[in-house]
């Protein structure tokens, strides 16, 4: 059965609402999403839950009551299905082997031992491809995956808080409480955002102003990795980051052993830190990271022109005066998909 460019957006569209399924699960991979039409109907769904286990396509074709359908179907994937053996067996050979005839792809997989791969082996056993359905939203949903792949560095999120006349807090000392912007919602939607990326990093004096947590609380999901930039090992050892037990990666110019749940990064603060750290989160299989602040970190990835995404919350009150929130001079333009950087702007009422 031949199916209509509408029909295959119909399904496609579906994919991606599965893949979506797998945000905050599946990094360093890809979330995706797989659907077998037989006739028109779906008759069957899967996608990839967690990193390590079946990949979408797999779990879509053994959702199938009927597997003697699968001769009949189109596979529709959000993602070029893989050729090669990793903690998984090749999803283009399991469909080569249920013969199933059609596969209906939204993108390329950027990954070099995948890129083209898996179409060119699904295309000389026979099976006819289809690419291009939807690749934009594809490629979209898969940003901190897409980035990592073309430009060795993790996909990377500035966000902050401020007032309506352009601060993030008032001029305070570390034994005075900030300045609160958030309400209950906008503090669910950041544990939210927490919980989708795999490292937050805030600078010195945040940590020691703030003394915050950047946990998971308010939202299911695994903690981030915790950074902090500490360049003399000034910061006290009561605080949150490191006397609660979970992860944190302390980034200094010391050398100093790891010592329960802090490690420690050294690096040479006399030139730029951020290549370094992104390499080493690049080394980690650290897909995405997200700044929380302050303004000076906030302001030197901006400056440095390293940064993908920033989100900022607006709250309707003036501070008069205080520390001026971060300025984007420029927006450069060598994103990977069209539409360049993305800035969005909540005002809160």
């Amino acid at each position: 059965m031949k199916y209509s460019h509408e029909d295959h957006c119909r399904y496609m569209r579906r994919c991606l609402q599965l893949a979506a399924l797998g945000r905050g699960h599946v990094s360093p991979n890809p979330m995706v999403g797989a659907v077998v039409v037989h006739k028109g109907k779906i008759i069957g769904e899967g996608y990839h839950r967690r990193c390590g286990e079946a990949h979408a396509e797999v779990n879509a074709i053994r959702s199938v009551k009927n597997e003697e359908l699968l001769r009949e179907s189109t596979i529709y994937v959000s993602l070029e299905p893989c050729s090669h053996y990793g903690k998984t067996p090749p999803c283009c050979k399991l469909i080569i082997e249920k013969q199933i005839p059609r596969v209906v792809m939204a993108c390329f997989d950027p990954f070099p031992e995948v890129s083209g791969r898996g179409v060119r082996m699904l295309r000389e056993a026979g099976v006819e491809v289809i690419t291009g359905i939807l690749e934009e939203e594809a490629i979209r949903l898969n940003s901190h995956f897409m980035t990592v792949q073309k430009f060795h560095r993790p996909y990377i999120l500035l966000k902050w808080a401020q007032s309506s006349d352009g601060f993030i807090d008032r001029m305070r000392s570390c034994s005075e409480s900030p300045v609160l912007f958030s309400n209950a919602v906008t503090l669910t939607s950041v544990h939210r955002l927490r919980a989708e990326y795999d490292a937050i990093l805030v600078g010195t004096r945040t940590a020691l102003y703030d003394d915050p947590s950047l946990t998971v609380r308010y939202w299911s999901g695994k903690n981030p990795l915790r950074l902090v930039i500490d360049r003399r090992l000034e910061l006290p050892e009561n605080l949150r980051l490191f006397s609660d037990g979970n992860p944190t990666l302390v980034i200094t110019e010391k050398i100093h052993e790891p010592s329960g749940n802090i490690e420690y990064l050294t690096v040479d603060f006399t030139k730029p830190i951020i290549p370094t750290l992104l390499q080493e989160l690049f080394r980690r299989k650290i897909s995405s990271l997200l700044v929380e602040g302050g303004a000076v970190l906030l302001q030197s990835f901006i400056d440095s022109d390293c940064w993908d995404e920033i989100r900022i919350e607006e709250t309707p009150f003036e501070l008069k005066n205080g520390v001026c929130a971060p300025v984007v001079t420029r927006v450069p333009d060598r994103f990977f998909y069209s539409g360049g950087h993305l800035i969005s702007k909540i005002h809160r009422r």
